[in-house]
């Protein structure tokens, strides 16, 4: 249970972090934040998986690159679910280029994270 609230914070951190790095990308509290997680965490879970399926032969000839779109489609479907939430993203360029911050920012807050356990 701690491990899941630890990833959840640092999640909704990240994208503090990243709505302050991109503009485009909006998270205007911590309590939006805290839902963006949830809510990109369940798209995560459920379209990812039929994306990646569905884009595997362009994913295969890019070498892996189209992941990227890939991860900005998922941010922008997730923020599309939560109007009004204090969580948009203003186009896709925005995600995309929040897709790959948010990566980078993610890796190393739960880096941080695991090095105190």
């Amino acid at each position: 249970m701690k491990h899941f609230l630890l990833t959840w914070l640092g999640t909704a951190i990240a994208l503090l972090i990243t709505s302050q790095i991109v503009s485009g990308f909006i998270i205007k509290t911590l309590t939006a934040a805290l839902v963006a997680a949830i809510i990109i965490g369940l798209v995560n879970a459920v379209i990812r998986p039929i994306l990646g399926f569905l884009a595997f032969p362009i994913t295969l000839i890019t070498f892996g690159l189209f992941t990227f779109v890939i991860n900005a489609v998922t941010l922008w479907i997730a923020s599309a679910i939560t109007p009004g939430s204090g969580f948009e993203i203003q186009g896709f360029i925005p995600a995309f280029l929040g897709s790959i911050v948010l990566s980078v920012v993610s890796s190393l807050i739960n880096y941080i994270l695991r090095v105190g356990d």
